[in-house]
């Protein structure tokens, strides 16, 4: 009995930790569509970020690196608009 309790809490903690790691949900638009990838970069780093990673991840761009603050960050943005679709701080 106490196995199949213990399972099923691991279970369920999984589920929560791969929920909360879920890449973001991100438009799709065709590939003439999407804003340029240098655009971006040129606009965070003017904004103080500092950029260690940039990928297209799915449908958006995705960047790890620091803000202004030199705290890390994990950003998903939309392809087309650039707008923020998913923005984690992740501790140092």
């Amino acid at each position: 009995m106490k196995r199949i309790g213990f399972s099923l809490l691991l279970a369920i903690g999984l589920l929560h930790a791969q929920a909360a790691l879920a890449a973001a949900d991100c438009k799709s638009y065709p590939k003439e569509e999407w804003a340029s990838e240098d655009t971006l970069k040129e606009a965070l780093e003017a904004e103080g970020y500092t950029i260690k990673k940039f990928k297209v991840d799915g449908n958006c761009y995705e960047i790890y690196g620091r803000n202004k603050e030199g705290k890390k960050v994990e950003i998903y943005f939309d392809m087309k608009t650039l707008a923020i679709v998913k923005a984690i701080g992740l501790k140092d």
